[in-house]
């Protein structure tokens, strides 16, 4: 994987391509033709999303603003009970109750205003600061980005679109505690993955994804709008590309065992679900069909086809359904 360049756009096209590092900003305003302001509006897709746990809990949390429509999510889930302890969510009007920087890492800065909710993700100092305030779920955490292994960046064309970025992290050191159904959980030796995303999407855009993350194995993979772009194995802190991704698991039935591997033979690993959150909304111009289970995966990895297996054994993580017209 080569370093990641200065800019997603270079004289005037997308960047396409699979690096290493981070990008100081996701901005496509040197694209040329620069599309039109009613196209960018219903086009530019912005979010961002952290998933953190340790042996007790797993979090998630998510800003995102798709153009005419701007919402939030803030999960926590039990690993001890497995239930969802905290399952929150809000829609509300862009431009007034969130903003997603184009930042990704340093200069982060996204944050979600509603009633009875604030979250927000800033960079600060070389560490990211994770706060929700909902009523179902506080969350006070902070990762830290001064030792971090060399994020992924990903840039590729959409069809239907016309190009998205993704910056992703492998594990992240947590320090913070959260708060739901009257339980503190403290989250120091939590690991956290941030995945930053940014592109002109299709109206129709639908996804299979797993990531999961440890202090030295780490893997984020894809099926869908992204090809194998952003599929990536990280082994003792160096990143590896790896192949396309191939998800076998039954969508009826999202907390049976999935098989997630990759046609270079690099990834072969089982998930077992510990539960998940789902949602599904259908407003007729727009819909979204949506499952995170949780869990942990199994099995074998490669640096190269010929190298001899590392095993891999109750690695956490989530594996994800995705479906969204927007």
């Amino acid at each position: 994987m080569t370093p990641a360049p200065a800019s997603v756009v270079i004289d005037g096209a997308p960047a396409h391509g699979r690096y290493a590092g981070r990008i100081a900003a996701i901005d496509w305003a040197g694209l040329q033709p620069r599309p039109g302001r009613l196209w960018r509006r219903l086009h530019h897709k912005r979010w961002q999303y952290v998933g953190l746990g340790n042996e007790a809990v797993f979090i998630g949390v998510a800003i995102v603003d798709v153009g005419w429509a701007v919402s939030a999510f803030a999960y926590l889930f039990d690993r001890q009970t497995r239930t969802l302890q905290a399952d929150w969510s809000q829609d509300g009007l862009p431009g007034l109750q969130a903003h997603v920087g184009d930042a990704p890492l340093t200069g982060a800065d996204a944050w979600f205003r509603g009633p009875g909710a604030r979250l927000s993700l800033r960079e600060a100092g070389g560490r990211l600061g994770l706060q929700v305030a909902t009523r179902a779920l506080h969350v006070d955490a902070e990762l830290d980005l001064t030792a971090m292994a060399p994020p992924l960046l990903a840039i590729a064309p959409i069809a239907g679109g016309l190009a998205h970025a993704t910056q992703k992290t492998t594990a992240l050191p947590v320090r913070g505690w959260a708060e739901a159904a009257g339980q503190r959980f403290a989250l120091d030796g939590a690991w956290a993955a941030v995945d930053a995303s940014n592109g002109l999407l299709a109206r129709d855009t639908a996804w299979r994804w797993a990531s999961a993350h440890g202090p030295d194995v780490g893997f984020n993979l894809q099926q869908g709008y992204l090809g194998q772009q952003e599929n990536v194995l990280w082994l003792a802190g160096a990143p590896i590309a790896l192949g396309a991704a191939q998800f076998e698991f039954d969508a009826t039935r999202p907390l049976a065992p999935w098989r997630v591997r990759t046609d270079d033979g690099l990834l072969d690993l089982m998930f077992t679900p510990e539960g998940a959150r789902a949602a599904n909304k259908n407003l007729g111009f727009a819909a979204s069909r949506y499952v995170q289970p949780v869990g942990t995966f199994a099995g074998e990895v490669r640096t190269a086809p010929r190298a001899l297996p590392r095993r891999i054994n109750g690695l956490l993580g989530v594996t994800e359904d995705h479906a969204s017209r927007w």
